[in-house]
């Protein structure tokens, strides 16, 4: 089993920055394409941005294209989401996830493993 541990939020400004990191560890880290998702209050969970495998691709919502980017140190077992240019809309609980599949998938359900979240607040 693969176990991930979120780190990194906090209280921001809009306009500020956040780096969120997501350590692996119980199985071999680059079997997995990662993934981050967001939950904010009365929210359902939804996909914010996706990396494969080696991270040689990536994929991202909408609403955070341009402002967050997802990266991966297979060496270090970690998946990290930059957060750029943040706004209060982007306030939410942050997981990653992983899952097993060689594509990135956008779907909650279709990931094997989540960290226990870690909250970002954005205040304006």
């Amino acid at each position: 089993q693969l176990q991930l541990v979120e780190s990194g939020g906090g209280l921001v400004q809009a306009g500020g920055s956040l780096r969120l990191s997501c350590a692996a560890s119980g199985s071999t880290f680059s079997n997995y394409a990662m993934g981050w998702f967001r939950q904010a209050p009365g929210q359902e969970r939804v996909f914010v941005a996706g990396i494969s495998r080696i991270g040689g691709m990536t994929s991202y919502a909408d609403s955070v294209k341009g402002r967050f980017t997802i990266s991966r140190d297979n060496a270090k077992n970690t998946v990290y989401l930059q957060m750029n240019s943040l706004k209060p809309e982007d306030t939410a609980v942050y997981y990653c996830a992983a899952d097993r599949s060689l594509r990135i998938r956008i779907g909650e359900y279709e990931y094997d493993y989540w960290g226990q979240g870690t909250q970002v607040t954005v205040s304006s």
